[in-house]
């Protein structure tokens, strides 16, 4: 009778500690999970917001630019290429709507709100439609530059939403540029990088 009235007071103490100390109840998994997601829809810091938005931006640069040299040279790999982009944007805008923020992504193709990209844009589609080896070069000069935003944004950031959007992202690129640096290779042409270092650039590759 003594060992049962223990066990009921023991079971009852336990009862009361989950309540008072609900993290107890979930456990340390659940309560990280807690603890990440409330950081996440923390409120993001000015260039915080600025990176994210250009990032939205510059991943459309890169699916427009290659939708345009897909219709030039029917090349699959601006075809394929240019779908990926195309879940990178929908990847950042989740992120931009989680955080309640102002989509500054234009429908049209080739129409930008950041005046940089714009001049960016109109830059590289003339150089990408002159010949087909200027289109590659073309695929690797995006991805270089997108290389290093994502890297830069990684770094400005504290927010491990962002931190975890940007990696996965930064991964896409890192594939990106191998694709168009091995098919200008196979045209015998050698690409310099023009962002990021040559000793990061020959990481990247394997080099």
């Amino acid at each position: 009778m003594k060992t049962t009235t223990k066990k009921l007071i023991g079971f009852a103490l336990i009862l009361s500690l989950l309540s008072a100390f609900p993290a107890l109840a979930r456990g340390p998994s659940s309560e990280a999970n807690r603890l990440q997601t409330q950081q996440s829809v923390t409120t993001l810091s000015v260039a915080e917001q600025k990176n994210l938005l250009f990032m939205r931006e510059e991943e459309k640069l890169a699916r427009d630019v290659y939708i345009e040299l897909y219709k030039t040279w029917n090349m699959n790999i601006f075809k394929n290429i240019s779908s990926s982009e195309q879940q990178h944007m929908d990847v950042i805008l989740k992120k931009i709507n989680l955080f309640g923020l102002t989509d500054p992504s234009l429908p049209g193709i080739g129409i930008f709100t950041n005046p940089d990209l714009q001049e960016l844009y109109d830059k590289l589609i003339v150089q990408g439609i002159s010949s087909y080896n200027d289109a590659l070069t073309v695929g690797a000069t995006i991805e270089d530059k997108d290389i290093l935003d994502l890297m830069n944004a990684i770094a400005a950031t504290k927010n491990l939403a962002l931190k975890t959007t940007y990696q996965n992202l930064l991964e896409g690129s890192k594939n990106h540029l191998r694709a168009f640096v091995g098919l200008l290779k196979n045209q015998g042409l050698k690409y310099t990088p023009q962002f990021i270092s040559q000793e990061l650039f020959d990481a990247i590759l394997g080099v």
